[in-house]
């Protein structure tokens, strides 16, 4: 179904859209789909409006971490220690391990220094 924008059908259009009514509304005085006065209105360049669909961003729950214990270990999980032994809440980070390492990516960074970064002795001196 082709849609003949007449001069009057416009004008109606550029009325109606002034009067904030929505497009399927716009539409069905005008006898076309909202889709039709979505598009006539974008080409006439009319002013956006926001989408009357309520978009509501679900609120992300924060999680609290795992508490791990030595028990929960495994070969392939990082076993660097958080927190104080004696104190209520230690636990190991528990997160995936390098292969070949105890840690994770973040923790091996912490754990293996490279010696030249350390500001050690020259080795060309001698």
């Amino acid at each position: 179904m082709t849609v003949v924008w007449t001069d009057e059908r416009v004008d109606e259009l550029k009325r109606l859209w002034g009067e904030g009514l929505t497009t399927g509304e716009i539409g069905k005085a005008l006898g076309v789909s909202k889709n039709a006065v979505v598009g006539k209105a974008h080409r006439l360049g009319l002013e956006s409006r926001p989408s009357p669909i309520k978009r509501v961003k679900p609120e992300k729950t924060k999680q609290e971490p795992k508490i791990r214990s030595v028990i929960d270990l495994s070969a392939h999980t990082c076993r660097w220690p958080i927190g104080d032994p004696r104190e209520p809440g230690f636990h190991f980070c528990g997160k995936p391990a390098l292969p070949g390492k105890p840690y994770c990516a973040e923790h091996a960074a912490i754990a293996y220094v490279n010696s030249s970064s350390r500001g050690g002795k020259d080795e060309d001196a001698a």
